[in-house]
């Protein structure tokens, strides 16, 4: 991606500057059902912002490149948060054509905990009805006290975090955590195999990170009918097998020097020259992101757990694309879309609802360019996305099948 250097100083003015969408809505009412016809129930008016404010807190990092000597390879290294932020940014201003004028405030963090600690003081901070980052855990977990000690909301953009490490009830966590891509995948294979005749068989290699994923989906299928089998490798797997029966192989490593010799040898034993087994296979959900053989992946019924899939057939995504090459002048990536549909629901949510809107936050699900939102909401953990989708390898590329 090539960023103009004239970008970087409108950043840079943004930065500086908080940006407005002039707009003015005309307030409504709920409407109830009376209770007695002939005694209708007085409906209470929403009470409505008159300027939503909201504060984005993004390590643009601008602190450490020289704009006026920058390399292309320099640039790139700060894309990513450059992308999220305009995706955001085109999310908010589409919402605000419901009628509600919003202030953003932006802050460049500079992923420095002392920096985001010097906002607590600034007045437009201070003054913000939602706060949109830090993007790290680390920063997450710094403005938690604040954020509890002083009632502000906060949302968390793109961390894959559990909730329980921060432990902030005004937190609300956007990326699903890796337990509930865990529960979704062992979910479906309830839901779609018989235990009479299915051996579930989790591939562990057991580091840290995988025994994040495996552990919820041992502790789902306790106390079911299913066979549970555990293994460190699928050639350990191979000397265990029985023939007729069929086995659902979930392998919990996203590190791919474990991951494509597992594939590999999967697909050699379902298709063994002899009557091979029948093998049906679920990946860890990192793999979307990364390269493995197609053709095996289908051979094998492969399924992976997203919280996100661009349909870049749809209309809206389309529109999406022609608006922010007409703005920005490049293509948006994945991270301009995660940043939209963020704007989008929550400046709509703040429009519709009003100084209620964290009441709505369970109740309005949202289907995205690229994410879903569906929240639920713990006492302790705070708000937590619960949408997930199911992708299958068919006709070599993955399509949403859940």
């Amino acid at each position: 991606m090539i960023l103009k250097k004239e970008y970087w100083f409108l950043v840079l003015f943004i930065m500086i500057f908080a940006a407005c969408s002039p707009k003015i809505r005309t307030v409504k009412t709920e409407t109830t059902k009376p209770i007695e016809k002939e005694k209708p129930v007085e409906k209470k008016p929403i009470k409505k912002f008159s300027q939503a404010k909201i504060s984005i807190l993004i390590p643009f990092k601008l602190n450490e490149i020289n704009l006026k000597t920058a390399t292309k390879s320099e640039v790139e290294k700060y894309a990513m948060p450059i992308d999220f932020y305009q995706g955001l940014r085109l999310g908010i201003d589409s919402a605000a054509y419901s009628g509600l004028d919003f202030k953003v405030n932006v802050f460049d963090t500079q992923d420095d905990n002392a920096h985001i600690s010097s906002l607590y003081k600034n007045e437009n901070f201070k003054q913000s009805n939602l706060v949109i980052g830090p993007v790290f855990p680390e920063g997450l977990k710094f403005i938690s006290e604040y954020a509890k000690e002083n009632n502000v909301t906060i949302v968390s953009p793109l961390a894959a975090s559990q909730p329980s490490d921060f432990n902030n009830p005004k937190l609300i966590s956007i990326v699903n955590n890796i337990g509930l891509h865990a529960n979704k995948i062992a979910a479906h294979i309830v839901k779609n195999y018989n235990p009479a005749n299915t051996v579930v068989v989790i591939i562990n290699p057991k580091k840290s990170e995988d025994e994040l994923f495996a552990e919820p989906i041992k502790a789902y299928f306790a106390g079911k009918k299913f066979v549970v089998q555990e293994y460190a490798s699928s050639f350990t797997f191979e000397t265990k097998m029985i023939k007729g029966k069929e086995y659902v192989v979930i392998v919990t490593s996203a590190d791919k020097a474990f991951v494509l010799p597992t594939i590999e040898k999967l697909y050699k034993i379902k298709n063994l020259p002899t009557a091979g087994y029948n093998i049906n296979l679920y990946g860890h959900p990192n793999w979307v992101k990364q390269d493995y053989p197609t053709d095996k992946l289908q051979s094998l019924n492969t399924v992976i757990s997203s919280s996100y899939k661009i349909d870049y057939k749809n209309s809206a995504v389309l529109t999406f694309i022609k608006k922010y090459r007409s703005k920005y002048g490049f293509e948006p990536g994945e991270y301009a879309f995660k940043g939209f549909d963020i704007g989008f629901y929550f400046g709509k949510l703040l429009s519709n609802h009003g100084e209620e809107y964290l009441d709505y936050i369970t109740k309005d699900k949202y289907k995205g360019l690229h994410n879903n939102f569906s929240f639920i909401y713990d006492e302790k953990l705070g708000y937590i996305n619960t949408s997930l989708m199911l992708l299958k390898y068919k006709n070599f590329a993955l399509s949403v099948i859940e």
